[in-house]
């Protein structure tokens, strides 16, 4: 039975979520799907919004937690990681994070379930990718192109089509959006295996960044970039986004200028270049859904 007081057990339990890792990119990837369902079929947006982004916030967090406990004593061999493992430290037991992690997923079944069908099965498909990704009698991010796929997808196009899905079922062009969203995650992941090369090669892990090498990873992750790049101009030609979200786009550029961090978005030290310009893409993305959610908001308030 753990000593450890109620309090520090439950701020271990908070630690072990990372939510700030991934809250400012959840958010806006979810209202993003939502946005381009409702948009161009005349579909008002409603409470059905909110349960979803939390059931993808939960979804992601689960996927974090799980990471870490099943990690734990990986971490336990680097300080730096250590310290930021709750498990690793003791202030939680892995029985208890298991616990937490049964609450998180049921939470998220249930938050998905209120957004329709389709949006509880891409929620399963979620949770399912997350436990087995780090689950160590699985363990899919020990693989080869099955680390960066399962990541990209848990991370980044589930979460935008389980928002698309709540409101229609129909994507069309939008798959190219959800392609480029995935492809920009694609990149986040080779850069993070990129950062932890050294380490993940010492706890014998077999990732894609080691099979291709430290060069031939930064090629592949560019090379998403400009994959992503291509499918989001594709989107755009084809009329998925309103024109006058260009302006603001331009306008939020200008705006993340003033940000110059020298971190990541995982607030480590940038290994390379574009590591020093992930959070201010983020900041961009997160300033053009917020008009676009809002200018959505005020148009439905008009005509109802």
């Amino acid at each position: 039975m753990s000593t450890t007081p109620i309090g520090a057990q439950l701020r271990g339990l908070i630690r072990l979520t990372r939510w700030k890792e991934y809250v400012p990119f959840v958010i806006p990837l979810t209202i993003l799907g939502a946005l381009m369902a409702t948009r161009p079929h005349g579909i008002l947006l409603d409470w059905r919004l909110l349960a979803v982004m939390a059931a993808n916030i939960l979804a992601v967090a689960y996927a974090f937690m799980i990471n870490d406990i099943e990690d734990a004593p990986d971490d336990a061999r680097d300080p730096d990681r250590a310290a930021r493992n709750p498990i690793s430290t003791g202030e939680i037991g892995v029985r208890i994070g298991y616990a937490a992690c049964r609450v998180v997923a049921a939470l998220t079944l249930i938050l998905y379930a209120l957004g329709g069908v389709w949006a509880l099965l891409i929620g399963i498909s979620t949770l399912l990718l997350s436990h087995f990704y780090s689950w160590r009698p699985v363990r899919l991010k020990a693989w080869p192109v099955t680390d960066v796929v399962s990541h990209s997808l848990m991370l980044s196009g589930l979460l935008l089509l389980a928002g698309y899905f709540t409101y229609h079922t129909q994507p069309g062009i939008v798959w190219f959006v959800a392609a480029s969203v995935t492809l920009i995650s694609v990149y986040g992941q080779l850069y993070n295996q990129l950062r932890d090369f050294e380490m993940d090669k010492a706890a014998g892990l077999y990732n894609t960044a080691i099979i291709l090498g430290e060069s031939n990873t930064r090629r592949v992750m560019y090379l998403s970039i400009g994959l992503a790049g291509v499918c989001l101009l594709a989107a755009i030609v084809q009329g998925v986004f309103p024109l006058w979200l260009g302006l603001v786009l331009l306008v939020s550029a200008a705006v993340s200028m003033f940000f110059r961090p020298q971190t990541d978005m995982r607030g480590g030290q940038a290994v390379e270049i574009s590591g020093g310009l992930q959070i201010q893409g983020l900041l961009i993305a997160n300033l053009t859904v917020a008009v676009w959610l809002v200018s959505a908001l005020v148009q439905q308030v008009l005509l109802t």
